[in-house]
């Protein structure tokens, strides 16, 4: 795989290993169909999914409010004061995401969905071949993107889930027991694993 830009300049917390595992997986997936990726911040997992769909002539549509999570806001552990809007106090990482985008040649492959991911949800028709889930972590905001998007993968298609740490000194806990309850209730077997990323398959 050869990276459009250089990585270490685009904002984001996703490891090259999981970059990697995201490419490869929807490589494969995105020939049934569009993707579609909750939490964008400022593109880097973006990139690597829309490389994928660009080979097979398919999309991405990256849900994100752009708003950032509450560990990204002014005192928090996570703040970028580079982009802070002083409009409305809070980040907005937007400009940064579409900037992104267009260096890395994927203006014609990504479709950036600025909104709340639970309203997206409530209008969404399109069969999805695969979501990424990486938005917020709080246990409400990550059991309403479960919830909400995991009906709209096509049978065989892919669920990923961005930040699962079975060990809670690791991180926070939402994306961990949506990963556990996907597998429970028998809708998804597990695909792969890669680092704090899984992949996992649609049943039914």
């Amino acid at each position: 795989m050869k990276l459009p830009l250089d990585f270490e300049k685009v904002k984001g917390f996703m490891d090259p290993d999981e970059g990697q595992c995201l490419f490869e997986v929807a490589l494969e997936i995105s020939k049934y169909g569009p993707i579609l990726e909750i939490g964008s911040y400022c593109g880097k997992s973006t990139i690597y999914l829309a490389m994928a769909c660009k080979e097979n002539e398919s999309c991405i549509y990256s849900v994100d409010h752009h708003m950032g999570s509450e560990e990204n806001q002014v005192g928090w552990e996570y703040h970028d004061e580079d982009l802070y809007d002083e409009d409305t106090g809070r980040i907005n990482s937007f400009p940064e995401f579409l900037k992104n985008i267009r260096n890395a040649g994927l203006l014609d492959t990504v479709i950036p969905i600025v909104c709340d991911s639970s309203l997206a949800a409530k209008y969404w028709q399109t069969p999805l071949s695969m979501i990424f889930i990486d938005g917020g972590h709080t246990i409400d905001a990550a059991e309403n993107d479960y919830k909400n998007w995991s009906t709209k993968i096509i049978k065989g298609g892919i669920l990923a889930i961005h930040d699962v740490f079975p060990d809670p000194k690791d991180g926070g806990r939402p994306p961990y027991e949506i990963y556990k309850r996907a597998i429970s209730e028998g809708h998804f077997s597990e695909e792969r694993i890669e680092n704090s990323l899984r992949v996992l398959k649609k049943l039914d």
